[in-house]
């Protein structure tokens, strides 16, 4: 059953008032008190919805986190449809805290058991607008990815773009991106967004690629779903009690790469709104007793994709 499009609006409004509340730590060098106030936000908004939820992907384990942790059960109706849910209440704790652009707040929602589970853990990803097999694929070398890639776009690799997180681990894949002379779109935190770029050839970014949070690459995955992008996920997992926690989770395959149609199945909404303004969307801006926000949604049964651009008080 396609998700009913009066809960794009109401989604919407969730992630806004994440957004708007969190903004008020811009540059307060308080990432922590910033993601509280959009987890409170997102929190309270959601009990107002007539919808039986479960996240799904939340802000850690029970134990860790107070709100909206993983199999918390929210909405206020016990007769709503039944949804999973993917939350980011705050993607980019450090971009609110010191003011950079970029920091959005992130949900994603699909019907029951149609949203994969995914650990607190790290993911090897990758991310193009190409969606013909084998061109692109976590089992390939970056080299070997890049040659296809070029090939399938008809474009030298120096007139590619990869976007990649800006970390010590990927010294080694940067490197390589150097020597094939790929241009480069280092970012410093929001993978969540990286992997978005290749969604619209507006951004300019040709392949995503990397390691990253796991529960980020879910949410991604349920944006790029709706673009008919290719999105692949490998999870990593660095100890014991991960793998337990994994195989809790009901993934027996520690190794498995994940194709796009197995993290999310059916239909999906996705909202992101900016919270500082980044290359998807503007961020908050406070009118006296209103404020504007900008949502990058997708609904995928309707096709709709687009940024929508909100007033409302913030009272």
């Amino acid at each position: 059953m396609p998700i009913e499009k009066k809960f794009i609006d109401k989604f919407v409004n969730v992630t806004s008032k994440a957004a708007l509340a969190s903004s008020f730590f811009i540059g307060k060098k308080d990432k922590i008190a910033a993601d509280k106030a959009a987890v409170d936000s997102m929190r309270s908004e959601l009990n107002k919805i007539n919808i039986q939820g479960e996240i799904v992907i939340g802000e850690g384990e029970l134990d860790e986190a107070p709100m909206l942790y993983i199999g918390e059960r929210v909405g206020n109706n016990k007769n709503g449809p039944e949804f999973d849910i993917a939350v980011d209440p705050l993607e980019g704790t450090n971009f609110v805290a010191n003011n950079l652009p970029g920091a959005l707040s992130v949900i994603a929602i699909a019907e029951k058991n149609n949203l994969f589970k995914a650990p607190e853990t790290y993911m090897e990803k990758i991310s193009t607008r190409v969606n013909d097999k084998n061109v692109i694929d976590l089992d390939f070398s970056v080299k070997q990815n890049i040659s296809n890639l070029s090939d399938y776009l008809n474009k030298n690799p120096e007139n590619l773009t990869a976007c990649i997180l800006n970390r010590p681990r990927h010294k080694e894949i940067i490197d390589e991106l150097n020597k094939l002379k790929v241009n480069l779109k280092l970012i410093t935190d929001g993978d969540v967004s990286g992997a978005l770029l290749v969604a619209e050839k507006k951004y300019n970014v040709d392949i995503f690629l990397g390691i990253g949070g796991g529960p980020e690459g879910v949410l991604s995955a349920a944006a790029l779903d709706s673009y008919n992008c290719n999105f692949q996920g490998r999870f990593l997992f660095k100890t014991d009690e991960d793998k337990i926690r994994a195989k809790k989770m009901g993934i027996d395959d520690l190794t498995k790469k994940y194709e796009l149609n197995e993290i999310v199945t059916g239909d999906s909404i996705f909202c992101a709104t900016g919270i500082t303004s980044g290359d998807l969307v503007k961020g908050v801006e406070i009118q006296g007793d209103e404020f504007i926000s900008e949502t990058l949604v997708t609904h995928k049964s309707s096709g709709i994709k687009k940024v929508i651009k909100l007033k409302q008080n913030s009272k």
